[in-house]
């Protein structure tokens, strides 16, 4: 593994091999133990859309691992000002151990891969997300000791989120279900690879309460992302019905987890109780993003292959 782009490029054992190294970073985080594997390395952090946790997370996780971070915005570097992303590639390469993007396009994230020297990660496109669900499959794992044979459910937009999920649920050994409406299903790549699995299932359906049904965890994100602004109104009368909340929850197994990427529009995709019921999970999984990240960063920039 040179990158982290996209969880169809990772096979079983390597989203393991990821999630043991992210419990090991987390267990040596929380007993106080020294582990400065990327000491005197630098990541360089490119931002193209805003961020909370991502930034937080990468920053932090690189100066627990004894290196440095710098933050680059998109609209303050030349990156933002035309430079072709080859070039920004070649330039950051000469200069830096690793690069972060958060964007729009994933043809941009693939092209800096193609021309740096240097491991690229994804921390966010418009088709993929895959910091966030290995976060999301570590914090599962975490919760139910394991994650094959296990059903995840998906709530809402067939988004970066649904994508990401589809692809590691299923690479992991776990049933998946998605209830997303009409014209809003998640990528037709992923569907094809859903359709290519044999020893689990995938479903694709319309009715939440169908996709719920005996689901060991639910996860949902928000009606619009980031850039979806304008279709806010259009949106909410899609999803409406495509809610989170008590009856939905009734119909999954007992001990069901939910999940939740963030930031949540409580009364929208998840009601505030079902929110705070499982408020522990949530940011569990918040937490695990800098775990999760701080083992691809090692495993990438550290010298050891996943």
């Amino acid at each position: 593994m040179k990158d982290l782009l996209k969880l169809l490029d990772l096979s079983r054992e390597d989203i393991t091999h990821i999630l043991d190294v992210a419990d090991q970073m987390k267990y040596n985080q929380k007993h106080g133990l020294t582990h400065n594997y990327l000491h005197g390395k630098t990541l360089a952090m490119i931002f193209e859309k805003n961020s909370t946790r991502t930034r937080v997370s990468f920053e932090t996780g690189m100066f627990q691992l004894g290196g440095h971070a710098l933050f680059l915005s998109g609209k303050e570097s030349q990156i933002g000002r035309g430079e072709p992303i080859e070039d920004t590639a070649r330039v950051l390469s000469r200069y830096c151990d690793g690069i972060m993007i958060r964007t729009f396009g994933q043809d941009e994230v693939e092209k800096l891969a193609k021309y740096a020297t240097v491991p690229v990660i994804n921390g966010l496109t418009d088709f993929a997300h895959p910091c966030q669900v290995l976060a999301d499959l570590m914090t599962i794992r975490e919760h139910k000791a394991k994650l094959a044979g296990l059903k995840l459910c998906f709530i809402g937009d067939g988004n970066n989120m649904a994508n990401s999920l589809i692809v590691g649920g299923l690479k992991c050994g776990m049933d998946v279900s998605v209830a997303c409406p009409e014209g809003y299903d998640p990528h037709e790549k992923v569907l094809a690879f859903a359709g290519s699995v044999t020893d689990c299932r995938f479903t694709l359906c319309r009715r939440p309460e169908e996709a719920a049904a005996d689901a060991d965890v639910i996860i949902t994100d928000v009606w619009a992302s980031m850039g979806q602004e304008e279709e806010k109104t259009q949106r909410e009368r899609a999803f409406a019905g495509y809610q989170v909340n008590d009856a939905l929850m009734a119909l999954a197994h007992p001990g069901c987890m939910v999940q939740h990427c963030l930031p949540a529009h409580r009364g929208e995709e998840i009601t505030a109780e079902v929110f705070e019921a499982h408020a522990e999970e949530i940011f569990d999984e918040a937490e695990n993003r800098l775990h999760a990240q701080k083992a691809v960063m090692y495993l990438l920039m550290g010298g050891e292959e996943a």
